[in-house]
């Protein structure tokens, strides 16, 4: 696991010498990416340059040393990532004598052998590269098909950029740290910039699947996908599993352990994380079947009420017998790490999560320099609750013409949710909810929805109409609006995963966990992220992946041949902090300091009145409006700190 950095085009007129010390300038930006080495390497004459930092992982020594050229001398590559399936692609290759055991050496003498896509197309694993093609004099990028590691890139004035964080990008002098309004449009919406856009104007992020190819011959990048999830989604529709229930678990275990047996591949110290939950208890389970030793298992706790998932996890390491290590974090240790968030994710990103995954990584750095990651089950098996939900809502609204509808979510809207709050005093039943306004509110705006998609759009969404909070933005298309992929032959919540696996999931969860553990020199492993699960996952009808009530009914099945169902069934936790009570206590001041109207007109991003309300209404305590809140202030936080 790594980071790099590289630009094309215009070198420093002083030569050599000084485009390594622009490249160093970039990459040592990004040094915790890559601690144990740093690499760098050009052709002046041809305007390219490529820089590396390495966390060593896998052979320690200078044959791992990067950027690495090809045996053929070809190829040049800056590598950030995890080729899982290196040494069984060795044994195609039957080379006589290889210099190392890095995986990223036998990648590159897959280049040379296959070519660049074949390659890419026969490997499992994670990863983000930069090759230049000396015969071709062309760069090419490449991103994994999931999107588990980051790339950025695009043009400034005479200088293709790209690399693996934003602020290497900007050690470059051509940089022009442009925010892009529209790109926070998105960010208001989702809590996090979709691709392929990012937080500024003229840079990309590659796609998850893709290859790009840029030349100065040819500038304007091409991309096509090596790998799409659409058409492997289709594609499972279309061929389903035809074996028993018993014989689909069996499958999805072997995969499993397959794929877990192949990450457990290091020559350093690994782990897991261990949340209690069934997704990182499921790879933990079979992590712990296929070694010797104690696995080690990390999770931290928290004393709130609501938040606190450590002591599951506490009795599945006990069940199992990992070296389980945990750390209760005190709140004010927890609101510290605020300060570092938009350096660690150096795009605006306000999943509130955020904050217990960079603490978990922080814990298991101490010990380990892998750990492994459960992320992905609820994708890829129907574990999240607001499938079911949407599901059940959509039949139920679909009943009655849209105009009836409308009437009704007017008739809800009428009334603000402070005065919901009020009368649900004197309505027997409505009493037990908590702020049953706001959910009102919520509920009546996706009354109106034309069809599923749409249903989905608006309960994932934190501001439903972001253009209105900023001042010349325009929200562009993404996935989830006028670029929606065809997902014909799929049934609505076939379709919520589809479209969580495509968006969530790489641009959130990928992106969270990826910042969070690189920013203390941790590599993060996923297991169910492996290609051949995903693939198989859509070949399971909907009815296994949900059956008789159970989410993820193939993962449990799995899970209970290892540990006890009394141990894991439970209601669904989210791994959050409590947002609603600090912005009304200890980070009140902080936050006001962010949303003062003054310093909102001065900086001319946010129109400051509709902020200021919902400031205003959380603060009274007859609204819970802080993870609306949560956006504006990480948005304000990461400026304040450009």
């Amino acid at each position: 696991m790594c980071g790099f950095v590289g630009f094309l085009g215009e070198v420093p007129s002083e030569g050599q010498k000084s485009t390594e010390s622009l490249l160093k300038r970039m990459a040592d930006s990004i040094t915790y990416r890559g601690p144990d080495d740093e690499g760098y390497w050009c052709d002046v004459d041809n305007r390219i340059a490529l820089g590396h930092r390495r966390l060593s992982v896998l052979d320690l020594s200078s044959a791992g040393h990067q950027p690495m050229i090809s045996p053929s001398g070809r190829y040049v590559i800056a590598f950030n990532g995890e080729v899982y399936n290196h040494m069984t692609l060795r044994q195609e290759l039957r080379v006589a004598s290889w210099r190392g055991h890095s995986d990223t050496e036998t990648l590159l003498t897959g280049f040379d052998e296959w070519g660049i896509q074949e390659a890419i197309e026969r490997v499992v694993g994670m990863f983000a590269f930069a090759v230049w093609d000396n015969t071709e004099q062309t760069l090419i990028l490449g991103r994994d098909r999931i999107g588990e590691k980051p790339l950025y890139y695009g043009w400034q004035d005479d200088n293709f950029l790209f690399g693996s964080e934003l602020k290497a990008l900007k050690m470059h002098p051509a940089f022009k740290a442009e925010i892009n309004r529209d790109s926070v449009c998105l960010f208001m919406r989702h809590s996090y910039v979709p691709a392929p856009y990012s937080i500024y104007t003229g840079i990309r992020k590659l796609e998850p699947g893709c290859l790009l190819s840029c030349s100065l011959t040819q500038p304007e990048p091409t991309t096509w996908k090596y790998w799409s999830a659409v058409n492997s989604i289709k594609k499972g529709i279309d061929s389903p599993f035809s074996g028993t229930p018993v014989e689909a678990v069996d499958e999805l275990e072997r995969l499993t352990k397959d794929s877990i047996k192949q990450q457990m591949v290091a020559d350093v110290p690994l782990g897991a994380f261990l949340s209690g939950g069934k997704d990182s208890s499921t790879v933990v389970a079979l992590m712990q079947s296929q070694s010797s030793q104690k696995i080690k298992t990390f999770s931290i706790g928290f004393d709130e009420d609501g938040y606190n998932e450590a002591i599951y996890a506490k009795a599945v390491a006990q069940h199992l017998g990992t070296d389980h290590t945990e750390l209760y974090v005190p709140s004010n240790i927890a609101r510290e790490v605020i300060a570092s968030l938009p350096s660690l994710y150096d795009e605006p990103f306000s999943d509130s999560s955020q904050i217990p995954t960079f603490l978990v990584a922080q814990l298991a750095k101490q010990h380990v320099t892998v750990a492994l990651s459960g992320d992905a089950g609820d994708e890829l098996f129907g574990g999240y609750n607001r499938y079911k939900m949407t599901g059940d809502m959509w039949r139920k609204l679909s009943l009655f013409p849209r105009s009836l509808r409308k009437l009704a979510a007017q008739g809800i809207e009428v009334i603000p949710p402070q005065a919901w709050n009020k009368l649900s005093e004197y309505i027997p039943g409505m009493s037990r909810f908590v702020n049953i306004g706001d959910k009102l509110h919520k509920g009546a705006g996706v009354m109106t929805s034309r069809s599923i998609d749409e249903l989905y759009l608006r309960l994932v969404s934190f501001f439903s109409n972001p253009e209105s909070l900023i001042i010349s933005g325009r929200e562009p298309d993404t996935l989830l609006t006028g670029n929606m992929p065809d997902f014909t032959g799929l049934d609505n919540v076939q379709r919520m995963m589809a479209l969580d696996l495509v968006t969530y999931l790489p641009d959130d969860i990928l992106v969270k966990v990826d910042r969070a553990a690189m920013g203390v020199s941790l590599e993060t492993r996923v297991p169910f992220l492996d290609h051949r699960i995903v693939e198989f996952a859509w070949t399971l009808p909907q009815t296994l992946k949900i059956r008789d009530g159970e989410t993820k009914w193939p993962l449990c099945q799995i899970l209970y041949r290892y540990v006890p169902r009394e141990l894991i069934d439970r209601p669904k936790m989210g791994f959050g902090i409590p947002i609603h009570d600090w912005l009304r206590g200890p980070l009140k001041d902080w936050a006001e300091a962010l949303l003062n109207e003054s310093r909102l007109k001065a900086e001319g991003i946010f129109y400051p009145e509709p902020i200021r309300v919902l400031w205003k209404e959380h603060l009274s305590g007859h609204r819970n409006l802080g993870h609306y809140l949560w956006n504006v202030l990480m948005f304000q936080l990461w400026l304040e700190q450009q």
